[in-house]
């Protein structure tokens, strides 16, 4: 689950993290009665989505008047940012955050992520921070810095200093960039986050000394650890989210829409994954990603081919089960079940294996319905993609 910027500097503000001070808006009036009560010459008004990329898209803007945060606010809300992060389709802006300008010196990048191959949250930084840190990391990898985080004794004081120092933080600036750091790495423990990058950590001029402050923050949160995290789960804007997403969650489905045409039904992550691959392999593309998880009765079944036949461009579906604690003749009753109320008109490939194999393929055989068979997982990709192509 992702949140916007605004509720990621709020959650680290109340860690002890310093953030400029700014106020969401929903309007352009909102927006310029914000900025009035920020006070101030400058300030900056950014486009709330859940993507990256924001700056170069348009969606960040520096002002110098409190008529211009108004006429930037007007021309933001109710747009299509489209950023590399969003695709093609882009993403409707419905809010903006208007924060203080800040006096910047320096950039840097500072991101907390889970390591899969050390299983270990791992500090990610870099002296260029910025909008083009992408390209950092691409032409100057050796600037990016990595410091493996022990979950048994957290973050010490020593790992921050040595990051501290290798972006180049150096003199009084050493005890603030290991409190921020141990903060936020508290902030990410305590509340089950993935990923918390900030990006600009920037040096500032505050007029009392030079100091470091969080100007953007995202985070990522394991959905698996929402339901002991309250505070987190209020945050979600389901508006930023694909209905069809949202929707499979509330059938206890678990749906990924992808850019494909051959609409995909499989029961466990792996095999659902191994489907993606065989489709890719003979030259198709698959158009989601749904796991119907185990113990899935035909109305379960019946509202997965509903949901993946709610994007256009599904079509075919490829169903492709493995029954152990499934079984085969559910997830036969309930496609039978969903291509009467639907009115199914692509093709359904249907690929059977397991707990009541037997029965589950002589209800289809049965049924008086046009299912497109097939043995193994490879034959049943091959008629995907032959189907798909016609």
């Amino acid at each position: 689950m992702n949140i916007h910027e605004y509720q990621a500097k709020e959650l680290l503000k109340s860690y002890g993290v310093s953030v400029p001070v700014g106020s969401v808006a929903y309007s352009d009036a909102q927006a310029e009665q914000a900025a009035e009560e920020i006070g101030g010459e400058r300030w900056v008004v950014k486009a709330q989505i859940h993507a990256g990329g924001r700056g170069k898209a348009g969606g960040v803007k520096v002002v110098n008047s409190l008529e211009d945060v108004r006429k930037t606010a007007d021309a933001m809300i109710g747009t299509r940012l489209v950023t590399h992060q969003t695709g093609p389709e882009g993403s409707v802006v419905q809010r903006v955050w208007i924060e203080q300008a800040s006096d910047i010196r320096h950039e840097y990048y500072l991101g907390f992520v889970i390591d899969r191959g050390t299983q270990r949250i791992t500090i990610i930084a870099s002296s260029e921070g910025g909008m083009d840190i992408e390209d950092v990391a691409k032409t100057s990898p050796d600037k990016i810095v990595k410091e493996v985080i022990d979950p048994a004794i957290g973050l010490r004081d020593f790992q921050c200093r040595k990051v501290a120092t290798a972006i180049g933080l150096k003199g009084k600036l050493m005890p603030q960039a290991v409190k921020l750091m141990k903060a936020i790495y508290r902030c990410m423990r305590d509340k089950d986050a993935l990923q918390a990058e900030i990006n600009p950590l920037a040096l500032v001029n505050t007029g009392e000394g030079e100091k470091l402050m969080v100007l953007d923050a995202k985070f990522n949160f394991d959905d698996n650890g929402l339901y002991r995290q309250k505070q987190i789960t209020e945050l979600r804007d389901l508006a930023e989210e694909d209905p069809k997403e949202v929707e499979a969650s509330g059938h206890g489905l678990n749906y990924i829409a992808l850019d494909g045409n051959i609409g995909c039904i499989v029961n466990g992550a792996g095999l659902a994954m191994a489907s993606l691959d065989a489709i890719t392999l003979h030259g198709g593309r698959p158009a989601n990603f749904l796991d119907v998880g185990g113990g899935a009765s035909p109305e379960k079944v019946t509202n997965a081919c509903r949901i993946v036949l709610q994007d256009p461009n599904v079509k075919c579906i490829l169903v492709n089960i493995f029954a152990g604690i499934n079984r085969c003749d559910w997830i036969a009753q309930g496609l039978i079940q969903a291509c009467n109320s639907l009115q199914i008109q692509v093709p359904l490939i249907v690929r059977l294996a397991g707990t009541n194999v037997e029965e589950g393929r002589k209800i289809l055989a049965e049924s008086g319905l046009s299912f497109i068979t097939a043995e193994n997982l490879d034959a049943a990709a091959a008629k995907a993609v032959a189907t798909v192509k016609g």
